[in-house]
């Protein structure tokens, strides 16, 4: 069946970086950021959701600095600062001065951060986010992201740790999508960028680390969604997420990490009505 509402690929040139993102509809924006895990991207992360969100609002799904068809850099300094910078310009470029956000995983996390921050530098309105923020812990399953050396096997794997149903992991063309995405040029090496560390630095691992984000300083409405299955976080990891003052915390029962996806229709319902 057609998607309701056309999702058109577009790129624009952000201080001289080629920015690739989806745009869908009509209406009050709604800025969708992606995952990270090694072939995230706007196609892949929110394919189930476009088309359905943009049927009440416009729907701007842009690509990571690094990730999917937006040019391939890792600033070694700044680290995901930088990414964070060039979303901020790209929104600009684009003109979007007041949005509704939605992220998951990487985007979620990278969302509550910033809106803890005290000094946002997206035009937040209201925020929904899903398997992002607490405390990500340094477990056998989000290990499987770290080696991940481009083959089938590999992306099994990492599909295996992202979801709770079997049918995503099990499914060859769905694997060989994500494979194709992890290796096309510079993916591969934009994603394990962010894992290399300087031999003079004492080492410090990426996960395991202490969550330090001043949740009771987010001042935007969030809606906050985890899986009650997600394999890459601890059982209750979402209760820190009610000390945002204005929040609703939903756990989605049987659901894994990646859960816009393995639930689309109830992740899309739970946005659309947040959004009302």
């Amino acid at each position: 069946m057609p998607n309701p509402v056309p999702v058109y690929s577009r790129f624009v040139n952000v201080g001289g970086i080629r920015t690739h993102y989806l745009d869908a509809g009509d209406g009050p924006p709604i800025v969708l950021l992606h995952s990270g895990e090694f072939g995230g991207c706007a196609e892949i992360c929110w394919e189930h959701n476009t088309a359905a969100l943009a049927t009440k609002h416009r729907v701007i799904a842009p690509d990571w600095l690094g990730f999917g068809q937006t040019d391939k850099l890792r600033d070694f300094v700044s680290g995901s600062d930088r990414m964070v910078r060039h979303m901020a310009a790209f929104l600009d470029t684009i003109a979007i001065d007041e949005a509704d956000f939605v992220g998951v995983s990487m985007g979620a996390t990278t969302l509550l951060r910033e809106a803890a921050s005290g000094r946002c530098r997206f035009p937040v309105r209201r925020m929904a986010i899903a398997s992002g923020g607490g405390f990500v812990p340094d477990n056998e399953e989000r290990r499987k992201g770290l080696t991940y050396d481009g083959t089938p096997n590999a992306m099994r794997e990492i599909l295996e740790a992202n979801f709770s149903d079997a049918r995503w992991y099990d499914d060859e063309d769905y694997i060989a999508r994500r494979v194709a995405a992890s290796n096309a040029p510079g993916a591969w090496e934009a994603v394990a960028a962010a894992r290399f560390k300087s031999p003079v630095l004492p080492p410090r691992e990426q996960f395991g680390q202490p969550d330090t984000i001043a949740y009771e300083k987010i001042p935007y409405p969030t809606l906050a969604m985890a899986g009650s299955e997600d394999k890459l976080r601890e059982p209750g990891y979402h209760e820190v997420l009610n000390r945002i003052p204005t929040s609703e915390v939903v756990v989605l029962q049987g659901a894994g990490h990646l859960l816009n996806i393995e639930r689309a229709s109830e992740f899309n319902s739970l946005v659309l009505d947040f959004l009302r």
